[in-house]
């Protein structure tokens, strides 16, 4: 094998060991299109729902921001090890009780959307 072959079929070794490796993030995007509502969602998800859905999710850490193009959009981050633990949360008891929360607190104020999205690669300069 010639020099470049090496170098192609190292990189395609560390490629298949990312994708082995490649952390999940479960992501629900929040949509509070009352501005009024923004001050009082933003504490409740500061202070209740984000630390009780890390734990209730055993998220390896989970975090939070508002969109600076849209200010009534609010994301929310929580990272797994992989996709299937981020998949298996969607199919699980663990989420249905932070669901009614959300309802309960929120009703049809604030429509949301759950993604899960798969790291596939990361680059550093």
């Amino acid at each position: 094998m010639t020099g470049l072959g090496q170098l192609y079929s190292h990189l395609e070794r560390v490629e298949q060991k990312n994708r082995a490796m490649a952390k999940a993030y479960f992501v629900v995007r929040a949509e509070v299109l009352d501005e009024a509502d923004r001050a009082s969602f933003d504490h409740w998800y500061a202070s209740d729902h984000l630390p009780l859905a890390i734990r209730t999710f055993a998220a390896q850490r989970g975090w939070r921001c508002w969109s600076r193009s849209d200010p009534a959009v609010h994301y929310a981050f929580y990272e797994f090890a992989d996709v299937g633990q981020a998949q298996a949360l969607l199919e699980s008891e663990r989420i249905r009780p932070l669901v009614a929360d959300f309802d309960r607190v929120w009703g049809n104020r604030v429509a949301r959307r759950r993604e899960i999205l798969e790291i596939v690669q990361e680059m550093t300069p």
